[in-house]
């Protein structure tokens, strides 16, 4: 009978010193998982594991720092875990700021970090994946992806690579035992959205943040079935599932973790 067990398996999670991937480290710990914390910096991994230790003591965790956004970063993490058989592709930032005035530097810095970081992480995991006969691959997008915020316009451009790139390389390895899926969370709290709304209250310091939270809902996604922001863990929900065994015949796809804020039912 298949379950949710992954304590024979060896996980990497980009980007989860917070947040979602977090979240996602956690909850592939809490099924036995040997999951891998990655973050730019040491300090910031090394903290990131004693806190997901603290919920989940015997949780088998490993430190693989690494500034996914180069090539050199990458490699390092390769060179901590030269394979795996999990590879979820969370890390990622974004950026306010009219299109107008996107320079060209900051499409790159979104292009590096949110795209080829999957990518150069992907190249290199899923042969041995195939060759084994089993593997899973994530990747984080985002339901902007599908509707493209006029303010992120170069965010949005990222996560509808990463949809390209996850089917993609599902079709590279059909009938391989290798799933590639993507995962579009909607509003989500998170380092950002925090960074976001200390920025607002400093500009309005007689708002409570649910206030604040309430009127950017409104505002921005006035379709939101779910009524308020997910909690990273109901993000980490789903990208467990597709880690698992129990995903086995979904692939290739976008699955949405969005609250219901995307009308359209395709």
């Amino acid at each position: 009978m298949l379950t949710l067990d992954l304590s024979t398996r060896t996980a990497l999670v980009t980007g989860s010193t917070a947040g979602i991937g977090k979240a996602t480290a956690q909850q592939l710990a809490t099924a036995g998982a040997q999951v891998y914390v990655n973050g730019r910096t040491e300090e910031r991994v090394q903290t990131a594991i004693a806190e997901i230790r603290k919920a989940v003591p015997d949780a088998d965790l490993r430190a693989a720092p690494g500034d996914v956004a180069t090539a050199e970063g990458v490699r390092e993490i390769i060179d901590t875990l030269p394979d795996t058989d999990i590879l979820v592709n969370n890390a990622g930032t974004t950026e306010l700021s009219p299109f107008a005035e996107l320079s060209d530097e900051s499409w790159q810095r979104l292009w590096d970090l949110n795209v080829m970081s999957g990518v150069r992480l992907s190249r290199h995991y899923v042969t041995g994946m195939a060759d084994r006969g089993w593997g899973r691959i994530v990747f984080v997008s985002s339901e902007s992806a599908l509707n493209v915020p006029p303010g992120m316009v170069h965010y949005g451009a990222t996560k509808i690579a990463q949809l390209g790139m996850a089917r993609g390389l599902a079709e590279s390895y059909p009938a391989s035992g290798v799933t590639v899926n993507s995962v579009l969370p909607g509003p989500t709290h998170s380092e950002l959205t925090e960074r976001y709304f200390a920025m607002l209250q400093e500009q309005r310091p007689d708002a409570t943040l649910e206030e604040l939270e309430g009127e950017h809902l409104q505002s921005a996604h006035p379709n939101l079935l779910l009524g308020r922001f997910a909690e990273s863990r109901e993000v980490a929900n789903l990208i467990a599932y597709l880690a698992s065994p129990l995903s086995t015949a979904t692939n290739g796809a976008a699955l949405r973790v969005d609250g219901g804020d995307i009308r359209n039912v395709t």
